[in-house]
């Protein structure tokens, strides 16, 4: 056993002369893929492999009374046509529930559907074939017997006595409840000089990732050994429950995952089609191939953010806010999603609700509903775009009600940066946060003043321009409390094993995985720092169960500030060792010694004492030449997770410049800025690339996604020309500062950064948007911002 994280020292790899932490570095797998020389899962090509098409369910809700698959049978390269009843021998059912959520309850759930369809998209058969356009010419042959059933479409009466119940052995339609109560809410709200209340509204929406998802399954019997190769963020969690619902021990599964087209959090949950396709080869003994077309991605890919949220705020003259309070409700699909749950994101929800604020009187509901709609679970920024758009359009209104700024309300009532640590009204602990000297920073970038006098001087002219600002705090660095105390084998740890080859260069095999973030460079950057080598003398290993030491993956923001750590501590390790070594063999001491541009030099003066390569010839092919006493040990693991906090906080504020054309309700969206501390920067370029991407795609839930059912659960824009996604042309300059508060509970200081700028941009976009619509009295709290709500808005349809 090990002991935790050393605290920092003057020493630290942080103030090393020549350390690559805070220095942007290309990538090291820049070239490769520059080159076209990736490899993604559809380039997986297996003697024997054959490919997966699924027929799926054109109804949201319907009994299957019969399946004829004899013609599809009979199709050239058809291989196998298999019915949820015939997989059900191979693989067993699963429920999506966490143990601390309380209440929480959702059907067991087929990899393909048995009796009964319960979403549109939902697989019935699976056509095993020698191509992928085979099965989908066979699949078309599949006479399948319907009897359709009444759907549960609207989350907002899925409660009501008159409507159907999805699983009759649920009981009703409620899937999880949760009640919060702190403070003296009632007494609050009745002193206060204004009370505000609202209903937000947020458009259900999807990653709608580069490359879909896609799987290839390779059962072999010989061996007894099932081979994933999959597009995932977390292959030891693929391993642990293909194995458990296939009947096998870990040690037969191996997870390898390559080159990934973006995740966002779409790719790290267990998808029945993919549960399915792991069934399949084993079923079939041979190698089986799925990789999703886009219609299916819009049809099975987790949607996220469907949420009708009532909001209250309570405020004195002075802008002391008093209380808020929240009723949120949200849809999630005929199941609680496996194995994080589809609970997650509403109580996040509860959890996050005014918590960069100081008042401590907040009450929150949250239900989350079953309905015969695709599935809902996580997806970036996990519940916070809700939580920061409720908590901060509600500040603005609250500012507007008694005629003060929104930047001074913010001022009166953030949290104070000498106040930590603290905590949340929803009982979350804050370790240390920076919203004042985040929003000081912010003002200075956007020079708010002087956008303000801007702004009145274009109202004359009949020109309505917004300014909106967002607070937001983000939840990175995950530790038990998030999965694993609820039951869920999804590790909170990772683990890093960094190795000194032959000749003097370093390997080092984490357990984080790249879905284009930068983890295989914040990596190298952390080890090649720790070691004193050169970049290109690193290369990391990742994404193969099989090849890298257990841990979660990539979710959650926690790649730099877990998998980070483990391979700081790691490298420190071996660090030691090769100084050991060193100072065996030129008669010194370990601490007169220092490694510097991959040469062992006097740590006084820097002169060359002896290059890495020839201590590594001496340890792998002479070591006959060294004392006795020496037993080498060139290699070094560490592992590591948080302890003292549950999370690492990270908090942030952003800010919106536009323009809305009155008469077509078209928004320009003209500049965005960001302020973040996201603790230790390792890598500044890849931070804030990774900030404009979050903020990209929250702009997109701001202004153009949204996932549009009909009354009957039937998907109507699943396709790239009607359901929209922001383009560069639509996107504004969107400009970056930071402010740097690092955790003290790692050496490394740092926190995640992957998710927050997605948190707070829809907030400051809707603030925006209502500020240049302030002179006609209208107010707006839905999203998406199309057209048609803002013209509704203001009367004109």
């Amino acid at each position: 056993m090990t002991s935790g994280p050393e605290k920092r020292d003057p020493l630290s790899v942080l103030d090393r002369p020549n350390s690559y932490i805070g220095k942007i570095v290309p990538r090291p797998n820049l070239d490769r893929l520059m080159q076209g020389r990736g490899l993604y899962v559809s380039d997986v090509e297996l003697p024997r492999m054959v490919h997966v098409a699924f027929l799926r369910s054109p109804y949201a809700h319907a009994k299957i009374t019969g399946i004829d698959a004899s013609v599809a049978k009979r199709m050239p390269g058809v291989v196998a046509v298999v019915t949820g009843k015939e997989l059900a021998a191979v693989i067993t059912p699963w429920v999506g529930v966490l143990s601390h959520l309380k209440g929480l309850k959702s059907a067991p759930q087929s990899a393909i559907a048995v009796d009964r369809v319960c979403w549109q998209g939902e697989a019935v058969a699976a056509v095993v074939a020698t191509s992928r356009a085979a099965a989908e010419d066979a699949a078309e042959h599949i006479l399948v017997e319907y009897q359709e059933l009444e759907p549960v479409a609207d989350m907002s009466t899925a409660l009501d006595p008159s409507t159907p119940v999805i699983h009759a052995l649920l009981g009703d339609n409620l899937a999880f409840e949760r009640n919060h109560d702190a403070g003296a809410v009632d007494q609050a709200f009745a002193r206060s000089d204004e009370v505000v209340e609202a209903e937000f509204i947020f458009g259900r929406h999807t990653g709608v990732t580069l490359e879909p998802r896609s799987v290839v399954a390779d059962w072999n019997a010989a061996e007894a050994r099932l081979t994933i190769y999959q597009g995932t963020q977390a292959p030891h969690m693929v391993q642990n429950i293909a194995a458990l619902h296939l009947g096998l021990r870990e040690a037969q599964v191996r997870v390898i995952c390559k080159d990934v087209g973006g995740s966002f959090g779409i790719k790290v949950h267990i998808y029945a089609d993919e549960m399915a396709t792991y069934a399949l080869s084993k079923l079939l003994r041979r190698p089986v191939k799925f990789v999703a077309d886009r219609v299916e991605s819009f049809n099975t890919d987790i949607h996220a953010r469907d949420h009708r949220c009532k909001g209250k705020i309570g405020v004195q003259r002075d802008g002391t806010i008093t209380a808020f309070e929240i009723d949120d409700l949200t849809g999630i699909g005929p199941y609680s999603m496996y194995p994080r749950t589809s609970a997650i994101e509403a109580n996040q929800v509860v959890n996050l609700v005014g918590g960069p604020y100081v008042t401590k009187n907040y009450r929150a509901r949250a239900r989350v509903v079953f309905q015969n709609k695709n599935v809902m679970c996580q997806y970036r920024a996990v519940g916070h775009p809700i939580a920061c758009s409720v908590t901060e359009g509600l500040v603005d209104l609250a500012a507007m009600k008694i005629g003060m700024d929104p930047v001074e309300i913010r001022r009166r009532n953030l949290i104070a940066d000498d106040a930590y640590p603290c905590a949340s009204p929803s009982g979350l602990r804050f370790e240390q946060l920076s919203h004042h000297a985040g929003l000081a920073k912010l003002i200075r970038m956007m020079d708010y003043d002087a956008l303000r006098a801007k702004q009145a001087a274009l109202r004359t002219r009949n020109i309505h321009r917004g300014i909106g600002i967002a607070s937001f705090i983000e939840v990175t660095n995950p530790s038990a409390a998030f999965y694993g105390v609820g039951g869920a084998k999804i590790s909170s740890q990772d683990g890093v094993a960094v190795r000194l080859d032959a000749q003097g260069s370093v390997i080092c095999q984490t357990s984080i995985t790249e879905q284009g973030q930068g983890s295989e460079s914040l990596t190298a950057q952390i080890v090649g720092s720790v070691l004193g080598v050169s970049m290109d003398r690193v290369r990391v290993i990742l994404g193969d169960t099989d090849n890298t030491p257990y841990g979660g993956g990539t979710w959650a923001s926690r790649g730099a500030g877990i998998g980070g750590e483990a391979a700081l501590q790691a490298a420190k390790v071996l660090r030691r060792n090769i100084l050991d070594v060193a100072a065996a063999i030129l008669q010194s001491t370990a601490g007169e010694l220092d490694i510097v541009s991959n040469n062992v030099v006097n740590a006084g003066d820097g002169a060359t004492r002896i290059e890495l390569n020839e201590l590594a010839r001496i340890v792998y092919f002479r070591p006959d030449t060294l004392p006795p006493a020496i037993q080498p040990e060139l290699m070094a693991t560490r592992h590591f997770v948080p302890r003292e906090y549950p999370f690492a906080f990270t908090n942030g504020v952003q800010a919106s410049w536009l323009e809305v054309d009155t008469e077509t309700g078209f928004v320009k969206l003209l500049k965005h800025w960001v302020v973040e501390d996201c603790g230790t920067i390792i890598n500044p370029q890849l931070v804030d690339e990774q900030i404009r991407g979050g903020v990209v795609q929250g702009l997109g839930a701001a202004l153009f996604e949204k996932c549009i059912y009909d009354e009957r659960g039937q998907l109507t824009n699943a396709n790239m020309a009607d359901y929209l996604v922001p383009m560069s042309g639509e996107m504004p300059d969107i400009d970056i500062g930071h402010v740097v508060s690092p955790t003290l509970e790692t050496e490394l200081g740092a926190k995640g950064a992957g998710e927050a700028g997605t948190a707070g941009a829809a907030a400051a976009v809707t603030n925006a948007v209502n500020d240049a619509l302030r002179p006609f009295g209208a107010v707006i709290t839905e999203i998406p911002l199309s057209p048609q709500v803002i013209l509704t808005a203001l009367g004109r349809i």
